[in-house]
């Protein structure tokens, strides 16, 4: 027999599914719906499993965990990497630039797509500094980077892994395309060739903690959530570059909160180390199980409707790197121009929210993070009593 839990998402995970791609729905699934919008945002990052999360306690019964109602996810790697320490460096050095790893790839590669009208490329780069600190994507913000009409901003989370994130390098490159890629620190750590890929074709590397933990930033004491952030800037520093920068001055400044699940003093812990932190203004929804003829649908649907924006997707889910060829073709067949972010020293131009704007992240975050940690909280003191004699 199928748990509740189990059919409860099953049903969620159908309704924002068939809402997104306007289905009709009966009344009745009004309420499944609102489950499946709260449930639905952290989901990429409730699909992990890591050693700072919640874990089934002596007892629970199979199919019952938090991780269990969760679509499958990429497992984070079991073996633990050695990385050499950062050289210490004055706290005066400027900020080092993101070089490319080969200089002969940086010089064949503008020559391969210069001039090239069958692609869609590259049409502008934006350099992002922060000297005061900056919160951008008007899903959590309410503020993001001023684009014109039919610019688009590329965004990748949750990588680099093996199965997935070569795929879409490869589509990049056939459409000489950059975009950025916040990146797990474990995976970064497992797989150093894919980091330094990224880095000599051009894309930029920012950053999306250690361990992208189930219960987000809001679930660790502030601490532990600092160290998660920098070891995760660390091993994303010692994977790409030759000259690893330390974690408090990293190549690229640009951070993403897991589950967009940010807090007060981490904006301004962040904000003082000058990294700009990135929303997103519209997102393919790629956590969810989907073909990738819909997820194409989907976010087409979505970018037509916003004409603009800094788009989420995950280079972690197989339906984003098989649809990601056709995504391209799609954007260049209906006029839209990628635009690329590049670290640089002062603040970007900035669009603010229209009036009325309200954060669509923040509500939802606060009612999974509730319920999440009220479960945690049960189970663990369950756990704790004496078995009754």
């Amino acid at each position: 027999m199928v748990s509740t839990n189990r059919l409860c998402h099953a049903i969620a995970v159908q309704a924002i599914y068939e809402a997104h791609m306007k289905v009709p729905r009966s009344p009745a699934r009004g309420a499944a719906l609102t489950a499946a919008l709260a449930l639905g945002l952290l989901l990429p990052s409730l699909a992990y499993e890591q050693g700072l999360t919640y874990e089934p306690q002596q007892g629970e019964s199979a199919g019952s965990s938090v991780q269990e109602q969760m679509p499958p996810a990429p497992d984070h790697p079991k073996t633990k990497v050695k990385r050499a320490k950062a050289k210490a460096k004055a706290a005066t050095a400027p900020r080092p630039a993101q070089p490319l790893q080969n200089a002969s790839d940086a010089a064949n590669a503008p020559a391969q797509c210069t001039g090239r009208e069958d692609v869609l490329g590259t049409s502008r780069t934006i350099a992002i500094g922060a000297p005061n600190g900056l919160e951008v994507g008007l899903k959590t913000y309410p503020r993001t980077l001023k684009l014109e009409d039919h610019e688009v901003i590329l965004t990748f989370d949750d990588g680099p892994l093996p199965e997935t994130t070569g795929k879409v390098l490869d589509a990049l490159k056939a459409e000489c395309v950059k975009a950025t890629f916040f990146l797990i620190g474990q995976h970064a750590a497992a797989n150093p060739q894919l980091v330094k890929r990224q880095i000599r074709e051009g894309h930029t590397v920012g950053h999306h903690t250690w361990s992208h933990p189930s219960i987000t930033m809001r679930g660790l004491s502030d601490e532990a959530a600092r160290a998660d952030i920098a070891k995760g800037i660390a091993a994303d520093e010692h994977a790409g570059y030759a000259d690893p920068a330390p974690a408090d001055k990293p190549h690229v400044p640009f951070f993403r909160f897991p589950g967009f699940a940010d807090t007060k003093p981490l904006l301004s812990w962040l904000g003082s180390q000058k990294i700009a932190v990135f929303g997103a203004d519209l997102w393919a929804s790629d956590w969810l199980e989907m073909t990738p003829e819909a997820e194409l649908k989907l976010i087409m649907s979505r970018l037509d409707e916003a004409k603009r924006g800094i788009v989420l997707f995950h280079d972690s889910r197989p339906s984003t790197a098989a649809m990601l060829p056709d995504f391209l073709r799609e954007l260049k067949a209906r006029n839209y121009r990628v635009v690329h972010i590049e670290p640089g020293e002062n603040a970007p131009d900035l669009e603010e929210a229209k009036p009325g704007w309200t954060s669509e992240t923040e509500a939802t975050v606060g009612r999974v993070m509730s319920k999440l940690l009220s479960r945690a909280k049960t189970e663990s003191a369950r756990a704790k009593k004496p078995e009754a004699q």
